[in-house]
């Protein structure tokens, strides 16, 4: 008998600590999903305090520190929904895992914004805007304010509903939008807004048209060969010295403005020359590579594995010298504003400015970007090394194209047109052969039975095309409404 109490209390103890236990899981559980946003705050925090350290104090530090903010809430944003289309097929076809992605970008992207990122950046994104007609410089500063928090919040919501949308068509949608606010519509350049309109077609359909050309040639130079090796060996070489062509001809017209001013023609035989050393290099390599491999679709990804991981990581670098500045362009502007009491159509960019862009597109990235890295990567289309590597490469050489003519494209709206492009290409690859099976064996597929064997998924597909589309208005539309609430606020 005196031993009963004792063991009712080990079995109240016992209860007790399950009670506990599940407690700790289920408050483990609910903040879960709160540490991204958290750690995601308290970077925008330190980047308001790092500017408030840099410009020192004076009767604007407010709207600095408010500005900062921001420029870090949109490069966080900028890293959660652009740097996917770079690395998202990559990690599709399995040549990186999703934190080997995440790395690589991180450092790339950082590199290419401080090593290659712009020194001057002009304030008025893609020159939408007269700056005449918003020559006062307060105005201007609420202008600028209104675009970069309308095109976060649009970056942000679009990454919620995973949509890889274009950074640089949110902030010129947010500085429209503002400007018409400030200035009026007579304010805006509609001939340079109709370029850009234009781009929303011409980036998807020329980077999927590429795309799918080069799987067309890659099908029947490699795949359908009776040695598909030996076509390899031919071939991927020559396929690794245009990536490499394309990258450094890129790069050239990018990543060395800030030492040399290159242009095209000077660019495309830098490409030429480093194209053709690549393809000589790549020749015994893939040699080597391929030796042992068997005779089927399956061991071609080994060849083109390491291509596509460079080619992510290069992708990234150029991503980061080019697009930085639609996080710190307006922060920049802003500064200059404040400082000098004076509108400018370009400005220079502060270290510490590009600091708080390269900085936050990395913890974007890692914070918040695995949700649009697996859709972009296996839930468009499915890829494979082959498949990716198309993408990649399209997405290089599209954009090298559109310099060219003098086309405004979208990263963005290229990557992912590259993965429409082989989507859309392997379907009516599988259509045709379909038909041609069917009037063999005199059999016809049903309308039902082609519609469950599409191999790009209709419902991302329309998501994605509906949020291109209403890019511009709505952060223009958002930008206009911001800017009113700031100017009855604070002007």
């Amino acid at each position: 008998m005196a031993t009963a109490p004792k063991r009712n209390q080990w079995k109240t103890l016992d209860r007790d600590l399950k009670r506990i236990s599940r407690l700790e899981q289920a408050t483990q559980y609910v903040s879960r999903p709160l540490v991204g946003p958290g750690i995601g705050l308290a970077f925008i925090i330190l980047a308001a305090l790092g500017a408030a350290f840099f410009f020192g104090e004076g009767p604007n530090t407010a709207i600095i520190l408010a500005a900062s903010a921001f420029g870090a809430y949109m490069a966080l944003n900028i890293g959660a929904n652009d740097v996917a289309n770079n690395m998202g097929p990559a990690v599709g076809a399995n040549a990186l895992t999703m934190l080997g992605a995440i790395g690589i970008a991180a450092v790339f992207e950082s590199a290419g914004a401080l090593l290659a990122g712009g020194d001057v950046v002009s304030t008025i994104k893609k020159g939408i805007i007269d700056p005449q007609s918003v020559a006062d410089a307060r105005i201007f500063v609420w202008a600028m304010m209104a675009a970069l928090i309308s095109a976060a919040l649009w970056l942000n919501l679009a990454t919620w509903i995973g949509a890889p949308v274009s950074t640089t068509h949110s902030i010129v949608g947010g500085v429209m939008g503002a400007g018409i606010a400030a200035a009026g519509f007579s304010a805006v350049n509609w001939p340079t807004m109709g370029k850009i309109a234009a781009s929303w077609v011409i980036s998807p359909v020329l980077g999927g048209l590429i795309a799918a050309l080069f799987l067309a040639f890659i099908k029947s130079r490699i795949v359908y060969q009776d040695d598909k090796i030996a076509a390899a060996r031919k071939w991927v070489p020559v396929l690794i010295g245009i990536m490499a062509a394309a990258f450094s001809a890129y790069l050239a017209l990018k990543g060395l403005k800030k030492i040399i001013k290159i242009d095209m023609s000077t660019a495309l035989l830098i490409g030429a020359a480093v194209g053709v050393l690549v393809w000589a290099v790549s020749i015994p390599m893939i040699r080597r590579q391929s030796e042992g491999l068997e005779n089927r679709n399956k061991s071609l990804k080994v060849l083109f594995s390491v291509p596509l991981v460079i080619s992510a990581a290069l992708l990234s670098f150029a991503h980061g010298a080019n697009d930085v500045a639609n996080a710190v362009g307006p922060l920049a502007a802003i500064v200059h504003a404040v400082s000098d009491g004076e509108t400018a159509a370009k400005v220079d960019i502060p270290l510490w400015v590009m600091v708080i862009g390269a900085v936050g597109i990395s913890f974007g990235l890692f914070l918040f970007g695995p949700k649009l890295i697996r859709m972009v990567g296996g839930q468009i289309t499915k890829l494979n090394a082959m498949r990716a590597y198309c993408v990649a490469l399209s997405a290089a050489i599209t954009v090298i194209l559109a310099s060219w003519l003098g086309l405004p494209v979208s990263s963005t709206h290229i990557a992912v047109g590259g993965i429409f492009g082989v989507g859309f290409y392997r379907e009516w690859l599988m259509e045709r052969r379909a038909k041609e099976r069917g009037v063999v064996k005199g059999k016809i597929l049903a309308p039902e039975e082609r519609v469950r064997r599409k191999l790009v998924r209709r419902n991302h597909f329309m998501t994605i095309i509906l949020a291109w589309v209403i890019t511009v208005p709505a952060a223009a539309t958002l930008s206009a409404v911001i800017f009113f609430g700031l100017r009855l606020a604070f002007v």
